[in-house]
């Protein structure tokens, strides 16, 4: 049986070293409270096989201790992306988007369905608290399995065809996953951009557990919280993700200090971080992250003036000539990174809409294929991102090893001759007098698309798609609506149509789960009703009621049980076609670059690299606990 690639990595990565041949530096920002007795000395600090950043065999260099980054976000909420950015995971992404150890020393995989997990002895929580295979079993056995924590137990990625993992914990640093069959989402949903977390800092949730202690007197505790119950203000301080709870302990870089709702957050080093470098600099270099909460509308022109030291989020690529022209003036450099997204801006139209005409004619291929052939890509490219788009469909890039052509370019010429006759075809024939064509019940064919109302881009898109679906009788109207009203009217089936960002993941591999392109989620927006069904074993939403979807389906199963790289490529594939010839998105045009905003001191960021979530959780798989400041404070101890 062939092993998958990034598997067989896991398996005989040799990272790391052990800590007893490397002489440490003590971090100069912690030395007083080293001499005060408040830390232990760095030696004691790191695992005793810690992580060995290797900066300098991917071309980067080893820097020196100390500064503030400071960044802007638009809400409260995105202190969340911290934890994104920071990027400590059990398993990671490397920046060929293959698997490595992190947090963990080493994983054995066996038949692709028994993972065995051994941590690092001497690793410890934020708080110094040794982080153990404990903190594995209270979530297993006190969380996921408790009906008043997880009344749907535990969560999809721990069934395989509703088998749930037979859990064995060896010893204290030691814990095996095991299935009767393979389960190849396993490990990359550990190193997601927002992680799955099969861990919890058990020392710290006991004192809200019911199980550990008093029942009534928590329940006491949680009404002058202002929760119903224990089980609740539990789960509110369980949120390694939301980094919300100050008193959480992490395993991130940099923790969270700041209670919110607040105007700047400020994330101190976490003293007890599993990396160093190899000249024994605990990791991350920088001392401070502060995020600094601004509109999103001004953020642009925030940066431009020098506000930032790095940041992607909330600038676009118009905002690109206004960055370089104020780049010498205020300090910085701005690089364009592609954003791997399959598709930069995508049309969903919901096959799942409540309207019995509008849901018959959606679920027509020659429909949607009309829709596509009506769009004149180049223009769009030309006019708004200057010919350096991909004019394309929403599927997997060119950076991919899945990408084909036909993929890409499938009912995406410009071809106004066809689309008409495709729409004739199907009844369409009928126009007022706008010129504008008549559904079956006589209704103008006016195609309302929902969208967030957050990108003058996005506007400026939709209406170059308005000039050329004119030419084929076709009306388009813009809604915009905050981002969660818009959601819930795709779920309840109120929305024909709206327009996002396509397939999360545009350079996958085929050993990376393809569920965005089955009905597998009910933030999938072309059939969100369908992938609720899913998501819920069956309890909500529609089951598929289409042949096509469900061979989808059939197809994404064959693929979770598959053995070998091969047989998924092959399965991929064929998603990757059906996908493509029958245009349940149209992709409007990809390969998008984004600017990227980096002190012009800051160093280890790469002037070239994908902007993506999932996997690359942003700046995440370029390690920013490498990134350093030279003109951070210099002395002996620094510097050795």
């Amino acid at each position: 049986m062939r092993m998958p690639v990034a598997v067989f990595a896991l398996i005989f990565a040799a990272l790391f070293g052990p800590a007893q041949a490397i002489e440490f530096i003590e971090t100069p920002s912690l030395e007083p409270l080293v001499k005060e007795g408040k830390l232990p000395p760095v030696a004691e600090r790191v695992p005793a096989e810690p992580y060995i950043s290797r900066l300098e065999e991917s071309g980067r260099e080893i820097g020196r201790h100390g500064g503030t980054l400071n960044t802007l976000m638009a809400r409260s909420k995105d202190v969340r992306l911290m934890v994104v950015y920071g990027y400590a995971r059990l398993v990671k992404f490397n920046r060929k988007l293959e698997l490595e150890p992190d947090l963990l020393k080493k994983i054995d995989v066996e038949e692709g369905r028994i993972f065995t997990f051994h941590l690092r002895r001497g690793h410890k929580w934020s708080d110094g608290h040794p982080f153990t295979t404990e903190d594995f079993r209270y979530y297993w056995e006190d969380v996921a399995n408790h009906e008043m924590l997880a009344p749907t137990g535990p969560p999809p990625t721990l069934r395989v065809e509703g088998e749930l993992p037979k859990i064995t914990i060896i010893d204290n640093h030691t814990i095996r996953y095991a299935w009767s069959k393979p389960n190849p989402a396993f490990l990359p949903a550990l190193a997601g951009a927002r992680p799955f977390y099969i861990y919890r800092p058990a020392h710290y949730l006991r004192k809200y557990h019911a199980r550990y202690k008093d029942e009534a007197k928590l329940n006491a505790k949680a009404k002058k919280k202002g929760q119903r119950n224990w089980a609740a203000l539990h789960n509110k301080y369980d949120h390694q993700y939301k980094n919300k709870n100050i008193k959480l302990p992490t395993l991130q870089p940099w923790k969270n200090t700041t209670k919110g709702p607040a105007e700047r957050f400020v994330f101190k080093r976490n003293p007890f971080y599993h990396k160093v470098d190899t000249e024994g600099r605990q990791l991350p270099y920088i001392d401070q992250v502060n995020l600094r909460i601004a509109s999103g509308k001004i953020i642009p022109a925030q940066v431009g003036t020098g506000q930032s030291d790095l940041q992607a989020r909330y600038l676009r690529f118009d905002n690109f000539t206004f960055l370089k022209r104020n780049e010498e003036k205020n300090g910085y450099h701005t690089y364009l990174w592609r954003i791997a997204k399959g598709s930069h801006m995508t049309l969903f139209p919901n096959m799942n809409v409540n309207d019995p005409v509008w849901r018959k004619l959606l679920r027509d291929v020659r429909f949607r294929r009309a829709l596509s052939l009506g769009i004149n890509r180049h223009e769009l490219n030309q006019v708004i991102y200057f010919g350096l788009a991909l004019e394309a469909q929403n599927t997997v890039l060119p950076d991919s090893p899945l990408f084909r052509k036909d993929y890409q370019k499938a009912w995406t010429r410009f071809d106004i001759g066809t689309a008409n006759k495709l729409l004739d075809e199907l009844g369409l024939d009928k126009r007022d007098d706008r010129d504008i064509r008549l559904l079956p019940d006589g209704r103008p064919l006016e195609i309302i698309v929902e969208s967030t109302g957050e990108s003058t881009e996005e506007a400026d898109v939709l209406e170059l798609v308005t000039d050329s679906w004119r030419q084929i009788g076709i009306k388009l109207h813009t809604k915009p609506s905050q981002r969660e009203v818009m959601r819930n009217r795709i779920y309840a089936g109120e929305t024909v149509m709206s327009i996002s960002s396509g397939l999360e993941n545009g350079v996958p591999s085929a050993d990376m789960d393809p569920k965005g392109l089955a009905p597998t989620g009910q933030v999938q927006y072309q059939w969100p009703k369908w992938g609720q069904h899913y998501e819920s074993i069956g309890r909500m939403g529609k089951a598929i009621d289409m042949p096509q979807p469900k061979k989808l389906m059939g197809l994404h199963k064959k693929w979770l049980s598959a053995t070998s790289s091969e047989t998924r490529k092959k399965i991929w594939h064929e998603m990757l076609k059906i996908n493509a010839d029958q245009v349940y998105t149209i992709g409007l045009i990809s390969g998008v670059l984004q600017p990227v905003v980096v002190r012009n001191t800051l160093r280890n960021v790469p002037n070239e690299g994908i902007y993506n979530w999932d996997p690359g959780a942003h700046f995440g798989i370029y390690e920013p606990d490498s990134f350093w400041f030279a003109d951070a404070p210099a002395n002996k101890t620094a510097n050795k």
